[in-house]
Order: C-alpha cells, then sequence, then structure tokens
C-alpha cells in the first residue's frame, strides 16, 4: 500500500508543481490556453500558482527526507482545499468540463491526507 501512495503522491506533486510553473513562469502561455486566467488578475493568477507549486513539493519532500514528514498530510490537505476551492470556481463560471478533473484530484489527495496522517 505504502509503494500505492508514493505513486500517488508523485502523480499529484508532478501535476502540481507543473501547473504551478505554468501559472508562475510562464503566465502568458498558460493565459492563451485556459479561458478562466484571462479574467483574473495576474496576481491571483501567480498567487495560486505559488501555491501549488509548494504544495506539490509539500507532498514528496518532507516525507521522502524524513525532515518533518507531518508536513506531507498537511500539502495534501492544502491541495484538497485548492481544488475543492476550484471546482466551486468553475462550477459558478458553468465550466462543467474541468470540475471532474477537480474532484479526481481532490479524492487522490484526501487518500494521500488520510494515509499519511
Amino acid at each position: 500500500m505504502n509503494i500505492a501512495v508514493w505513486i500517488i503522491q508523485g502523480l499529484l506533486a508532478f501535476m502540481f508543481i507543473m501547473a504551478g510553473m505554468m501559472k508562475t513562469v510562464q503566465y502568458e502561455k498558460a493565459k492563451a490556453s485556459q479561458p478562466w486566467m484571462k479574467e483574473s488578475s495576474k496576481g491571483l493568477v501567480n498567487f495560486i500558482g505559488a501555491v501549488e507549486l509548494l504544495g506539490g513539493i509539500g507532498l514528496i519532500l518532507p516525507q521522502a527526507t524524513g525532515v518533518i514528514p507531518s508536513l506531507t498530510p498537511i500539502a495534501a490537505i492544502g491541495i484538497a482545499a485548492i481544488m475543492l476551492l476550484a471546482a466551486v470556481f468553475h462550477a459558478r463560471r458553468a465550466e462543467y468540463s474541468g470540475i471532474m478533473m477537480n474532484i479526481i484530484l481532490l479524492a487522490l489527495a484526501v487518500f494521500v491526507a488520510v494515509y499519511r496522517f
């Protein structure tokens, strides 16, 4: 079971690190590919990207290094909160196609948090 959780953590971390990098480092490219960014401020998008980036790092680094491993489930809870808020945000904008991915990522993050606590 531990290997499965590590695989899920790795996939979640990869997705959130890539998404965070895209929103912070390549803002214009990300803005062109995602309609909601066109109507949101650059500061909000950069903040979301920074939080996703830190959350992705927090899913792996503490547990892998053994330095304060209790931060890993806390990062997973943070990722779950981001996904819950993203689902609500997209539902309010009637962007229903992306909500299912938000729910799947939320469920995976909750699984990691529960297993790592």
